[in-house]
């Protein structure tokens, strides 16, 4: 699987600010509020979460 380069900007807006990445992988729906829960729970989990989404979809 070949990354573009919107991928990268994904991946690295969800390693600082992982909604963000969700966000524009997704857009506003489910996954984006799990993430935004998951990160305000604990910063690691919301950035898993967001590099699942990225990486999957």
């Amino acid at each position: 699987m070949a990354f573009t380069s919107s991928d990268i900007c994904k991946i690295i807006f969800a390693i600082f600010i992982p909604p963000v990445g969700v966000f524009l992988e997704r857009g506003c729906n489910a996954d984006f509020c799990i993430n935004i829960l998951l990160t305000i729970l604990g910063y690691i989990p919301g950035i898993i979460h967001a590099l699942y989404i990225i990486l999957k979809y």
